[in-house]
């Protein structure tokens, strides 16, 4: 199958990449940065499967419509499109986990108050925005023929983690789009389900969870210690649901879920 990955650059994405092609599909990796797309697509070459970088803006139509015509004259009509472009803006962050007046008076500090609103948009326009704007791009290729989208979401849209409440609502968006969408192209047998990851070491979050020397912060200790299997998960650990999912003869009834993948994470209450 001809596969459209966007965010295909990033830890998650690329390994998503990586073992598509290995399945001997057709891989295109988008991503606004077009070395590290081309930088995994010439080692899936190299390794003998077939896979293009193409730049592309997630939140720019034009750019978007552009990487759609290379896929189209590369590869041909886009036939599974995994969403995975995404992430978070420390402007939409807070410092401290729970509300304190003190943060107010600390320059250095982020209280609820001093969200920023610009800090806030793009982390819902990277996440959700850029989620729809992709599928309109590239979904009109299976319009006739039908296909499969897999968005990445969070298990923050189960349970929203402290500290982060844009990233939180952002993906929370995105699980419920992924239901709407399943709804609306259900007439064209367009499936769309979507992937919540639990704690997974990637470039983004590298200093959240791990010190210089690299040991654990105490955010990556907290983590663990609410996640019952005790440890962040592998990227390749993703990798049976997504093919679950992208695979009609295993999954050609599912349409419009989110599944966790998250160590039992969304599970543990705590108690």
């Amino acid at each position: 199958m001809n596969i459209v990955i966007t965010g295909a650059g990033g830890v998650l994405c690329s390994a998503f990449s990586r073992a598509l092609a290995a399945d001997g599909h057709k891989i295109a990796l988008l991503d606004l940065n077009l070395e590290a797309a081309e930088r995994e697509a010439e080692g899936i070459r190299k390794a003998g499967g077939e896979a293009i970088a193409v730049q592309a803006n997630v939140l720019d139509k034009e750019s978007l419509k552009k990487a759609h015509d290379v896929v189209l004259e590369e590869f041909g009509p886009c036939e599974v499109l995994i969403n995975g472009a995404g992430g978070n803006n420390p402007k939409g962050t807070t410092t401290s986990e729970y509300f304190s007046k003190e943060d107010m008076l600390d320059e250095n500090a982020r209280s609820f108050f001093d969200l920023d609103q610009d800090g806030v948009s793009f982390v819902f326009n990277l996440n959700f925005l850029g989620t729809l704007l992709t599928t309109q791009a590239f979904a009109t290729d299976m319009l006739e023929t039908g296909g499969c989208i897999v968005n990445i979401s969070s298990m923050n849209a189960f349970t929203p983690l402290t500290k982060i409440p844009a990233y939180s609502g952002a993906k929370a968006a995105v699980s419920n789009f992924t239901q709407w969408l399943a709804v609306h192209f259900a007439n064209c047998n367009i499936r769309v389900n979507a992937i919540a990851p639990g704690f997974f070491a990637t470039n983004q979050n590298r200093t959240l969870l791990f010190n210089e020397d690299g040991s654990l912060t105490p955010r990556s200790h907290k983590i663990i210690s609410q996640t019952p299997m005790g440890r962040f998960g592998e990227p390749e650990e993703l990798l049976g649901t997504l093919r679950f999912l992208i695979d009609n003869d295993a999954s050609g009834f599912v349409t419009g879920i989110t599944i966790p993948v998250d160590g039992g994470f969304s599970a543990y209450s705590g108690v």
